[in-house]
């Protein structure tokens, strides 16, 4: 029987174990759904109770582009040395460690203005389930070493790449490029990072085919 939306919410449902918080980890290339699965997963979870489902994306340790002017880094955005992996995996040890204390803050990223903005996003000590998501989240070098032993599973979710792409183009023009200047960074950024995020597909506990994914809106 091929993989269904319904299977993922319940092997998802089943990761909290004995009381304690888990994380899951959905990784995959960019424009590949990892967002929409993340939000579809929160919102079927929690449905219309006392949410136990937080949504804690790695968007949110994107380096400020003040900062990649510094470093020389700005067209490259998105890459992995653009982020603040060691704080990332930092806050997913906080996440799993500090569960009966106040509530903990993580950075979001705000689309329009590309900028990430830190305590956007809470996370009450009832959420017994995190659900973060994010590229580099199956990297095995520099401090992206310290992200996987600190989630309980990783899924990787693949799309046609023709279809990836033509989703990953329109996301760009939304948020305020033209076609021109969309194609042009995904060609010279996006597919980059690409070709390295699938070099990690085998160490993902789950392969998710589009199937199984939500429709994802261009």
């Amino acid at each position: 029987m091929p993989l269904t939306f319904d299977d993922l919410l319940q092997r998802a449902r089943a990761l909290p174990r004995g009381g304690r918080r888990a994380i899951l980890g959905i990784a995959g290339s960019p424009g590949a759904g990892k967002s929409t699965l993340a939000e579809h997963l929160v919102r079927e979870l929690n449905g219309n109770g006392e949410p136990w489902v937080a949504h804690v994306p790695m968007d949110g340790f994107h380096l400020a582009d003040a900062e990649l002017e510094r470093l020389g880094r700005r067209d490259r955005k998105g890459a992995p040395d653009t982020f603040d992996a060691a704080g990332y995996a930092d806050l997913l040890r906080r996440l799993r460690e500090e569960t009966d204390d106040d509530t903990v803050y993580a950075p979001g990223f705000e689309r329009v203005l590309e900028q990430p903005i830190a305590g956007m996003i809470p996370i009450p000590p009832t959420a017994r389930l995190i659900v973060t998501e994010g590229n580099y989240l199956l990297l095995d070098t520099g401090a992206w070493a310290r992200v996987l032993p600190r989630l309980d599973e990783v899924w990787f979710c693949e799309l046609p790449e023709p279809e990836r792409i033509q989703r990953l183009v329109a996301r760009h023009e939304q948020f305020g490029k033209s076609h021109e200047e969309a194609v042009a960074w995904v060609r010279r950024s996006d597919e980059r990072n690409a070709e390295l995020v699938a070099t990690t597909r085998a160490r993902a506990d789950l392969v998710v085919p589009q199937s199984a994914l939500p429709r994802v809106e261009a």
